[in-house]
């Protein structure tokens, strides 16, 4: 069992019972790097302001590089006496450098020090969580552009509603992540700001320079409020709020994959190599990475819920409880990252079934909105257009018929209005390229779009 770095007023040795029940090592340790480069920048100030002289920052500096490698290599040993890997560094650090390391922990609190490594993680995993959404929205803008002909049912209560493009329903999700971006963006402002030098909750005597640090961290801000500082972790709910919703929109695909790849819709078809099959029914071929998604979506919004609920009730500053907001928040950033990286993969492959999208746009009276403007544009009030239509409607279902399979003089009998020209207005390109409203799904609408999109994602390189 290793020496305690804080037990100096403790009569009793810590029980090991608490000792495993307080250890978080088993999960911190992805926080290594962070730690040890915020120790290297922390040592760089405590010789330039005079603290310790610059022999001992060097001693300290080359110390950390030795523990570092044993991190990386998988060579380091962890105590769960030693409790968090801030604690194992420092003491791995004692045998490494000697009593210099004793030194190292001048003008800082592992409240400070946590707060700091949890940024420095939580700003590279945006980063990357950023790079993978652009990655997205490229695979969906260039889906869309190789499918600008396709015409599909549009949907509301799951009911068939107009026909739209392949292309402009794919563009919405694109408009989705591109907004999920932004929430990353932002977010990141509030997570780019350095806490380290706040010490435990109050400041510290030492003429510590933090501006110099954040400097070396590469931080675009200083902490303004020492409390604030060590006690929040708004920023990681921020992110952990943007994740959900990235994920809740992930989920919302992943939905209409599987839907779309069953044999009942058949609009698309999954590749082999992105499907799995039964261990009983041999003619199985299961969407399982769109269900997985779907299903992963609720530990993303769980882990929100859970720091959520951890900090609704803490009282200035830090409290132990807080420890407990790394799992979720890490699971959190390792299902976003997964669930983007495997759609990144899978989305290229899928086969689009064109033919069946199209008939399906073609049956359940998709054109009865496009019959009800034919009628006002030649002078019918709507709300009266659209009682007629609901007429031809009730007409058409009672004959087994679509709209546009009545005769000319079946329709006229619903208004006189109506002449030969509104064959072609229900036709499925006519019904698609007259949405030419801003955002609509008219193919010159979406060419644009793509455009758009494309120098978007150029931008974002």
């Amino acid at each position: 069992m290793a020496e305690k770095l804080w037990d100096g007023r403790f009569a009793e040795k810590t029980d090991k019972s608490v000792e495993a029940f307080t250890a978080s090592h088993a999960y911190d340790r992805r926080l290594y790097p962070y730690d040890i480069a915020g120790s290297i920048a922390h040592s760089k100030m405590l010789a330039k302001v005079g603290v310790i002289t610059q022999e001992e920052a060097v001693q300290l500096v080359e110390g950390l590089g030795v523990v570092r490698r044993e991190l990386d290599h998988g060579e380091f040993v962890f105590d769960d006496s030693l409790e968090d890997i801030h604690m194992h560094i420092e003491a791995r650090l004692l045998k490494v450098a000697g009593k210099v390391a004793q030194k190292l922990h001048t003008a800082r609190s592992r409240n400070d020090q946590v707060a700091l490594d949890l940024r420095m993680y939580l700003r590279d995993a945006v980063r990357r969580t950023i790079g993978l959404l652009s990655g997205l929205r490229k695979v969906l803008v260039e889906l869309a552009a190789d499918h600008m002909d396709v015409v599909m049912p549009g949907y509301t209560h799951t009911q068939r509603a107009q026909p739209v493009s392949l292309a402009h329903h794919l563009l919405a999700y694109y408009e989705m992540f591109t907004r999920d971006r932004a929430r990353l963006a932002d977010c990141l402002k509030r997570i780019d700001v350095m806490p380290l030098g706040t010490a435990a909750l109050a400041g510290t005597t030492y003429p510590i320079d933090r501006a110099y640090v954040a400097e070396l961290l590469g931080f675009a801000a200083v902490s303004d409020n020492s409390m604030d500082a060590v006690s929040d972790r708004d920023f990681a709910l921020e992110y952990l709020s943007a994740a959900g919703i990235c994920m809740v929109h992930l989920s919302r695909l992943s939905e209409e994959l599987v839907l779309w790849s069953t044999a009942e819709f058949g609009f698309i078809t999954l590749s082999d190599a992105f499907s799995t099959g039964s261990s009983i029914m041999p003619q199985k071929k299961n969407p399982d990475v769109p269900e997985l998604v779907r299903g992963k979506t609720g530990r993303v919004i769980g882990a929100l819920m859970t720091l959520l609920t951890q900090m609704k009730s803490l009282p200035l500053s830090y409290n132990r409880d807080m420890q407990e907001d790394k799992e979720p928040l890490f699971d959190a950033v390792d299902t976003l990252t997964a669930c983007l990286h495997i759609n990144i993969q899978m989305l290229p492959h899928i086969t689009i079934n064109r033919d069946n999208m199209r008939r399906a746009a073609s049956t359940g009276f998709l054109n009865a909105t496009d019959m009800a403007d034919y009628l006002v544009g030649r002078g019918m009030p709507f709300r009266k257009a659209h009682a007629c239509v609901g007429a031809a409607v009730a007409h058409a279902l009672d004959q087994g018929k679509e709209l546009n399979e009545l005769s000319l003089d079946e329709l006229k009998s619903f208004s006189s209005l109506i002449q030969e020209d509104i064959f072609t207005h229900l036709t499925l390109e006519h019904m698609v390229d007259r949405r030419q409203s801003h955002g609509g799904t008219s193919t010159t609408n979406v060419a644009v779009a793509i455009e758009a999109a494309r120098k978007t994602l150029a931008l974002d390189e």
